[in-house]
């Protein structure tokens, strides 16, 4: 289904980036706000380790958010990497922009997000392999994105139930 993430990890630091690796995959994109720290926060020493650890690897990264520059820029710059703003998704302009700026295509590239009706279906719509991850802090969320998440409840309960996993610790 065009809705449905690819696949689902608790955390970012839950994925198996050598297995990806060996597979083909050279490129991560991913979303900020709540797929690698909480809404607003900067770049942890975690976020950092974690990037650093991808770049060794021999990934390129490239973050796409719909958020302004201002913060987008704050957070790559500090775990340098690049990025594209108010990429508008579920749009895959910014998806296929973000794939320019790290030299891959459809078929290396792999995208981490939290939210389905901005991050997966635009993925999807990029035609990129797409990770869900759990919220970090829901309490973060804007307004506008507590809402979002409502309506994606029924959604991501039924992947959850397709793909036979259980779905509690999601919304705890």
């Amino acid at each position: 289904m065009r809705i449905y993430p690819d696949e689902y990890v608790k955390s970012i630091v839950d994925y198996d980036f050598k297995e990806a690796y060996n597979k083909g995959k050279r490129s991560i994109l991913f979303d900020i706000d709540n797929t690698i720290v909480p809404h607003g926060a900067p770049a942890d020493d975690k976020a950092k380790e974690l990037f650093n650890s991808l770049k060794s690897m021999g990934f390129k990264l490239c973050a796409v958010s719909n958020n302004k520059e201002p913060r987008v820029r704050s957070f790559c710059e500090s775990v340098n990497v690049p990025y594209v703003y108010k990429a508008g998704k579920p749009k895959k302009d910014g998806y296929e922009r973000a794939m320019s700026l790290c030299g891959s295509d459809k078929n290396s590239t792999l995208f981490f997000g939290d939210q389905i009706f901005t991050d997966i279906i635009g993925a999807k719509r990029a035609g990129i392999y797409s990770i869900l991850v759990r919220p970090i802090d829901r309490k973060t969320d804007e307004i506008q994105i507590k809402f979002k998440r409502i309506l994606e409840k029924p959604i991501i309960i039924k992947f959850f139930k397709d793909k036979q996993l259980a779905f509690d610790e999601y919304f705890s």
